[in-house]
């Protein structure tokens, strides 16, 4: 199967945007759809000011065992409301935890965390709803397997934004020695920066080899518009980055918290400073149970697993930035995009690793 880079390179996952209708909306949602019989599942929360839902029924000690989906979206706390349209549509075909004898009787168990978006298109009350969930929902089931996934300004990160700059979503995938792959999906939306101050470069550039540094002179005029965008704009008052990172290893729940945990250096890698009180910081990380790790190498066998899955958020928030084409000035601020700053050539060199 040809590689997209992308979270769906895992198989069975499928991604669905949808976004927040109106003139001063900018808000949406993004679901990741597991295939049927769900994914084994974990969560890992570092941030200050998390909005979640259902979280802790991914505690290992707890008794769910498998979701069918998870959620990310925009509209702070309001916007958790978009996991009971995602409910409603697994209900519908019977996915979900069984708790009575007719096969109808499902649970969906749709673990769910938001970011910080609130009146950035200039509307406050435009935030994602039920059905904007399940038109994110829709939208996954609709893609084909391993399908191409969309990034920048999309679904849940329609609003995001990261140190000034226009956020979005981004993803990236990698294949290790033993064929396992491991892959993820951001939502970058940082009251931190993922730009250099000194260079322009983006922080998670420094690990993909040696960076395409920006001319002095256009790293200048690219500070200056920052500077003037920000005393256009309001402070946010919150903001967050969401990541879901998954693997076709088999993974126990425990090990899948121990995923969710290491992948947030991915995060730190990337952002300065990160993991604030400003902050929900939130990983999910899913296991669909199609390769086993290699026997030979014993319980250290999940250490290349959780290596890779910090790496790949990292490259997955490098391109929520680089490929957020257009900023967003408006009623609810002036945040510029990194490509109009920095110009396509910096932002089109992006690494093709994973793919």
């Amino acid at each position: 199967m040809t590689k997209h880079d992308a979270l769906t390179d895992v198989a069975g996952l499928r991604v669905g945007h949808a976004r927040v209708a109106g003139p001063n909306a900018l808000s949406g949602t993004t679901v990741v759809l597991a295939p049927a019989g769900g994914a084994v599942a974990a969560v890992d929360v570092r941030g200050g000011g998390p909005g979640t839902r259902e979280t802790d029924a991914l505690d290992p000690r707890n008794v769910v065992q498998r979701i069918e989906a998870v959620v990310l979206t925009g509209g702070s706390a309001y916007g958790l409301e978009s996991a009971a349209g995602v409910m409603a549509w697994l209900e519908e075909r019977g996915r979900g935890v069984r708790v009575g004898p007719d096969p109808a009787h499902v649970v969906p168990v749709v673990p769910a965390a938001c970011v910080f978006d609130l009146g950035r298109g200039g509307d406050f009350t435009a935030r994602p709803d039920a059905a904007t969930g399940r038109a994110a929902v829709e939208a996954a089931a609709a893609t084909g397997l391993r399908a191409r996934v969309e990034t920048g300004a999309v679904g849940a990160g329609t609003g995001a934004v990261v140190g000034g700059l226009k956020g979005g979503v981004g993803t990236a995938s990698t294949v290790l020695a033993s064929g396992i792959t491991v892959a993820a999906l951001v939502v970058v939306n940082a009251v931190g920066s993922a730009v250099d101050p000194e260079t322009g470069v983006l922080y998670g550039r420094y690990l993909q080899g040696r960076p395409e540094y920006p001319e002095p002179a256009v790293h200048e005029a690219a500070r200056r518009r920052l500077a003037e965008a920000a005393a256009a704009s309001p402070a946010p008052p919150l903001n967050t980055t969401l990541a879901v990172v998954a693997t076709d290893a088999v993974l126990t729940r425990a090990q899948a918290q121990k995923l969710a945990g290491t992948a947030h250096d991915g995060i730190a890698r990337a952002i300065r400073p990160v993991h604030l009180l400003n902050d929900g910081d939130t990983v999910f990380a899913l296991a669909t149970g199609g390769r086993e790790l290699p026997a030979e190498a014993g319980p250290l066998a999940l250490n290349d697993v959780l290596a890779a899955g910090a790496d790949t958020v990292t490259r997955a928030i490098v391109r929520a930035v680089e490929e957020t084409a257009e900023g967003v000035s408006g009623p609810g601020g002036d945040f510029p995009a990194y490509r109009e700053l920095y110009g396509a050539a910096v932002a089109d060199s992006r690494d093709t690793q994973g793919s």
